[in-house]
């Protein structure tokens, strides 16, 4: 029987190949392979193909024989072919563990269904397991589906099914009884997809729940590529009803581009996608987002969401250039504001009676210079912090108010010109020197005294990182002024000490420039000559 069993598989495929020849013909033979699908309008490998059973495939490209060397020496081309044998064989072991798996899981599918034995065969003709796949009676239809690495997987299935589920069956099948899909990337969801079209609406649906988005997705390619309507939409519903993670939602926009499946995919896509977004309306939006923040009276919650918002703007900022991003004017608006409620504050402090809960003062200007502070940052980081800096510099109300406080209850206003110092130091604040030199004689002596309390009362205060902006700052201004700042500086650092920002970098360096480096422009008193000919010599 054996010997029997060997002649007949050996006269199968001499027939086989007889018919790829074109020297036998058989006209009830429908194949093709999804890598070779026409693409719809505007994109490729959605829809497929018939190729007439009497012409082979296209030829893949033979790899080039590589000429003998001589280089090496026996020993180490014994030692070569080896290592070669060696990694064949362990690809080989891959190889047969991923079809004994992926046999195992298409097995599991077909189990599911009311099967009925038919037969895995692999390229090489190596017989697996029997299973097989058909409905009720014997089905019409043989349907292979064979992976690009050969494995094959043959069912039993009704044409009159094929054809009411698929529209490409429908126009394409006509008298064939063999089916052939070959090239398949996934030979498993190819299998499953078909299995899909034996269920109504109801239980299709039940069947894809618990699915997670990667495999809905192949799913749905598959469905596309064989026009299974009613697969499509399935798929579709059970996208749009469950959640995605942030990598699963560029994967189904990516997908769902590519599938070009129109209108089909709108209501998918709608927690993606909106109207198109005017600069107006979103103002709209940053302005109250914004504003709640600064108004917002849990102070946990405003710390959280300040964090939150101030991430998602460097977000923007390091993103494509047509997103909209929270405009100058908006964040200028709310520059005005606060100053505003800053101001206000000072003046009910300096008019305070004694009667007056003394912490609650406090808290209401830390908490103005703190806004004020995030949206200075805010300004920075979006490289706006220009203006604002000539605007700090001009609030010569708000420093005598400053003044007439406490140091206890101001000191946090401080904060913002070595914001603003820290920042032209780095270079991120770009401002001409009278601006700067404005800049300083406003709020230096503020600074200078509430350095003290900043440092002892905050630790978010870096007290070298405000000593080295101070020092760039005063190292940018013309040489006269550097004079007149640091020599008062070093009065005041000889009485106060610690309590004194350590700006002894910018006086060493104003030193050297001033007595050791001195520096005079040089008249040049070359003369450029200049000669015209109309020929070189």
């Amino acid at each position: 029987m054996a010997a029997a069993a060997a002649e007949n598989a050996l006269k199968s495929r001499e027939v086989s190949a007889m018919i790829k020849q074109g020297f036998i013909s058989d006209h009830h033979t429908l194949s093709f392979s999804p890598s070779r699908l026409p693409p719809p309008p505007q994109t490729a490998n959605s829809f497929p193909r018939v190729y007439s059973p009497s012409s082979s495939p296209p030829p893949q490209p033979q790899p080039q024989p590589t000429p003998p060397t001589q280089s090496y020496s026996q020993s180490q081309s014994q030692s070569l072919y080896e290592m070669m044998s060696e990694e064949q064989h362990r690809e080989s072991k891959l190889s047969d563990d991923r079809r004994r798996k992926l046999h195992l899981r298409v097995s599991k599918i077909l189990d599911e269904t009311q099967t009925r034995t038919t037969s895995f065969r692999d390229r090489n003709g190596t017989d697996g397991s029997g299973f097989g796949f058909g409905i009720g009676s014997g089905g019409d239809v043989k349907v292979s589906v064979v992976g690009r690495d050969g494995f094959r997987v043959t069912m039993e299935m009704h044409k009159s099914v094929l054809e009411e589920k698929s529209r490409f069956f429908d126009e394409k099948i006509g008298v064939a009884h063999y089916v052939e899909i070959s090239d398949c990337d996934d030979v498993e969801v190819y299998v499953e997809t078909l299995v899909l079209m034996y269920c109504d609406d109801f239980n299709l649906k039940k069947r894809l729940m618990g699915e997670d988005v990667s495999k809905i997705l192949a799913v749905l390619k598959v469905s596309a590529a064989i026009m299974f309507e009613a697969g499509i939409i399935s798929c579709l519903e059970y996208l749009e009803a469950i959640p995605w993670s942030e990598d699963e939602e560029e994967k189904v926009i990516s997908h769902l581009n590519k599938l070009e499946l129109n209108d089909s995919v709108t209501e998918v896509l709608l927690r993606v996608s909106s109207e198109p977004s005017t600069s107006t309306r979103a103002d709209d939006i940053f302005l109250r987002l914004l504003t709640g923040v600064l108004l917002a009276k849990d102070d946990k919650a405003r710390r959280e969401m300040k964090s939150l918002i101030s991430r998602l703007l460097r977000e923007d900022a390091t993103s494509e250039s047509n997103r909209l991003d929270v405009s100058k004017d908006v964040l200028y608006h709310l520059c005005h504001r606060c100053l505003s409620s800053l101001r206000l504050c000072l003046s009910d402090a300096t008019a305070v009676d004694e009667n007056r809960d003394r912490g609650v003062l406090m808290g209401e200007i830390a908490r103005e210079a703190d806004n004020m502070q995030w949206i200075v940052d805010i300004l920075i980081d979006k490289k706006m912090g220009d203006e604002f800096v000539k605007l700090w510099a001009d609030q010569k109300e708000l420093a005598i108010l400053h003044s007439k406080l406490p140091i206890m209850y101001r000191h946090e206003i401080s904060r913002i010109t070595a914001q603003i110092c820290i920042a032209i130091g780095r270079g991120h604040i770009l401002v001409p020197k009278d601006t700067r030199f404005s800049l300083l004689s406003t709020w230096l002596e503020a600074l200078y005294e509430d350095f003290g309390w900043m440092r002892r009362a905050s630790r978010s205060v870096d007290k070298k990182l405000v000593e080295d902006g101070l020092s760039q700052t005063i190292l940018t201004l013309p040489l006269p002024q550097q004079q007149a700042i640091l020599l008062k500086w070093f009065d005041r650092f000889l009485n106060k000490g610690d309590d004194c920002p350590n700006i002894q970098r910018a006086f060493e360096v104003w030193w050297r420039r001033a007595f050791i480096r001195q520096f005079a422009a040089e008249q040049d008193t070359s003369q450029l000559q200049i000669t015209v000919c109309d020929y070189p010599n």
